[in-house]
């Protein structure tokens, strides 16, 4: 019988990595696709180092800073008594790094071909910033935004490298359907192994579709 438990804790740690994401790089990528800045290239190369770094050079990295003996990980473990190593709260915390420029980097392009008239019209009216991106903006980059929410929750999934390194394997807590896949190779269950790779695949295959299915179809209403 197939233990869902690894797959419904990589979907609630997806889910929840997403949300936080899409709060988090919803300004930083607007400010990305509107600054002139010098700084523009670095801040854009920080936040697609995770897409280059190999997994386990970024999940050491930030099993380090979590750790209870850092600073960052001390002050969270002394003041809120959370401990951020070999938790669900330190997976989240790794897979917002790990994930961060599947989300940011769609949204960034989506505003960057945005009619600048139309942003203009909209400060003209009166709209603050705010008001501009939510009511103007995101309703005008579907496409974009769908592409990074699904991606972004789709990635967070197929993670292993990171959170095998900040999680470890401990079931209910941090045992997600990728490090399931490799204990089950590790000791020859073959069989197992297939199925949960097989839905990973087939997962994985639904959702590239889905997105490409919706970018399709706005791109014909476009054109109508």
């Amino acid at each position: 019988m197939i233990d869902l438990g690894p797959f419904l804790l990589s979907f609630k740690l997806a889910g929840v990595t997403t949300l936080i994401l899409f709060v988090i790089a919803l300004p930083l990528s607007w400010y990305l696709s509107q600054t002139e800045s010098r700084s523009k290239p670095v801040l854009e190369a920080l936040t697609a180092l995770p897409i280059v770094l190999p997994p386990s050079v970024l999940g050491f990295y930030i099993l380090i800073v979590l750790s209870p003996n850092s600073a960052v990980g001390g002050f969270f473990e002394d003041l809120f008594g959370v401990k951020l190593v070999f938790t669900f709260t330190g997976l989240v915390v790794a897979s917002c790094f790990y994930s961060l420029p599947f989300m940011v980097q769609p949204l960034q392009s989506g505003f960057e071909a945005l009619n600048k008239h139309m942003l203009e019209a909209s400060y003209l009216a009166g709209k603050s910033k705010l008001q501009t991106v939510w009511y103007v903006a995101l309703p005008n980059i579907k496409p974009s935004l769908i592409t990074a929410l699904i991606i972004t929750f789709a990635h967070t999934v197929g993670e292993f490298g990171v959170v095998l390194m900040v999680g470890g394997s401990i079931p209910g807590e941090t045992k997600v359907a990728s490090v399931a896949i490799y204990e089950m190779v590790e000791v020859m269950e073959y069989g197992q192994a297939h199925i949960y790779s097989a839905i990973m695949v087939l997962m994985s295959f639904m959702v590239l579709m889905a997105v490409y299915i919706f970018n399709h179809k706005q791109k014909k209403i476009g054109i109508l």
